[in-house]
């Protein structure tokens, strides 16, 4: 089992249309989760460490508020490299937090945060990112359920939590004063595609969707009808 690697990204918001727009990212082929739709981010860099007075090996890893401005400056600086777009750290909402589940050979520990964007005039670089949209949180959904876009599950959580939203400040007033939510999913292989199992599901433990009692999983299907059950 691989270490996560500490990471963040950025849900960034406009408003559009009489709704809110997420920018969404496709990201490169040929690395890693190649050719899915992701939100700005990336990996913790090291000055990212120093900016927030700490080093990746005086204990930061172990302090809450080190961390967190580790990952506001992550975010900041992935979002300037990746869409060309400037935000303001102190106005980062920090909202959730994903590590990816152990059975995976390659790991991530996320810091998820949402930002309003300033500017709207992405500028992707060809390299990592080779492709990029402004979407509703609905019309991202159709899209991956119509097979015209790829997402992972932490996105499509994401995209799902938003959408019914219609503005901006709806969206700031549910989640900054809101704790966090933490997600360190399991994984069962079924014959239609993975199940996703969350804390506080009956199958969480043991992997094993047919548990019964509370639900909170997602079934990620291979047909894109994916289900998210929450009770």
């Amino acid at each position: 089992m691989s270490e996560p690697i500490p990471s963040a990204t950025v849900v960034l918001l406009r408003e559009a249309n009489e709704t809110i727009e997420v920018l969404l990212l496709k990201r490169n082929s040929k690395i890693a989760y190649g050719g899915m739709w992701v939100f700005p981010g990336g990996k913790i860099d090291a000055t990212d460490y120093e900016q927030s007075d700490a080093t990746v090996t005086d204990g930061c890893d172990r302090d809450y508020g080190c961390m967190l401005a580790a990952a506001q400056n992550a975010a900041q600086r992935e979002t300037q490299e990746e869409a060309g777009l400037d935000i303001q750290r102190e106005k980062l909402i920090y909202f959730a937090h994903w590590t990816t589940p152990k059975v995976r050979p390659k790991r991530f520990s996320t810091w998820f945060f949402i930002a309003r964007a300033e500017t709207y005039d992405v500028t992707i670089d060809g390299g990592e990112i080779h492709e990029h949209c402004w979407r509703s949180p609905a019309d991202a959904l159709r899209a991956h359920r119509e097979g015209e876009i790829e997402l992972v599950p932490p996105t499509f959580l994401t995209l799902l939590e938003i959408s019914p939203y219609n503005s901006i400040g709806e969206v700031e007033g549910a989640f900054s004063n809101a704790q966090p939510r933490i997600f360190e999913p399991k994984v069962e292989v079924l014959p239609e595609g993975l199940c996703y199992f969350y804390e506080g599901d009956a199958g969480y433990e043991n992997s094993d969707h047919q548990a019964e009692g509370a639900r909170h999983r997602l079934y990620a299907k291979t047909n894109k009808e994916w289900q998210y059950q929450r009770s």
